[in-house]
């Protein structure tokens, strides 16, 4: 069993998000690709997230109907700091024989020595790189000091090659704001929840 994580805030989910989990699907071969909304990031304590209850059911409307993706909500349920580490253990401990791939963005690589217990999180699974066209090639050495060779040439080799999307949750809570228009930059019944619970409006 191939399970593949992607985390975020979807803050809301959108199209570019969606791009981003098929592809890997597809080109990682995994047998479920679940979205983690995180509770709070510890990257980015200063983000001040819509209620958990909005994202999660943004996500369920966005993946509903497509049965290798599924909303994984253990980070909302625990609270707190949203540590990767604690939801890798938390599932390896639930299903000890799967094959976990974490996906990640290139700046999220660049981040990794700051992120909670590196060296425990590449023990639990390996990372995918999303590369968007027109990005610089990611620096695999950011690693060194948490894995050996081997762990890392994994990794190389896990690398999701994708167009750049030109899609943000920043831009669609702009737009939202601006009273602009968001269709086709998120599923049209994410785009009707927002417009009936009045996200992003103020």
């Amino acid at each position: 069993m191939r399970i593949g994580l992607f985390g975020g805030s979807f803050d809301p989910i959108h199209l570019g998000h969606l791009l981003i989990a098929v592809h890997a699907w597809e080109s990682l071969r995994l047998d479920q690709l679940r979205l983690v909304p995180a509770a709070h990031s510890p990257l980015k304590p200063t983000d001040s997230h819509t209620a958990a209850e909005h994202r999660l059911e943004m996500l369920r409307l966005a993946v509903g109907g497509t049965p290798f993706l599924e909303v994984d909500d253990r980070e909302l349920k625990r609270g707190g700091t949203s540590y990767t580490v604690d939801t890798l253990q938390s599932i390896h401990d639930e299903q000890p024989k799967a094959d976990l791939v974490l996906i990640i963005g290139s700046d999220s690589l660049a981040s990794f020595p700051r992120w909670h217990q590196p060296e425990r999180l590449l023990q639990l699974a390996t990372l995918a790189v999303v590369e968007r066209g027109g990005e610089a090639e990611s620096d695999f050495s950011v690693l060194n000091d948490f894995a050996d060779s081997a762990t890392i040439e994994k990794s190389l080799q896990h690398r999701v090659a994708m167009p750049q999307i030109e899609i943000s949750s920043s831009e669609i809570r702009r737009r939202v704001a601006a009273k602009q228009t968001i269709r086709f930059q998120t599923p049209r019944a994410v785009e009707a929840y927002i417009e009936a619970h009045k996200l992003y409006t103020k």
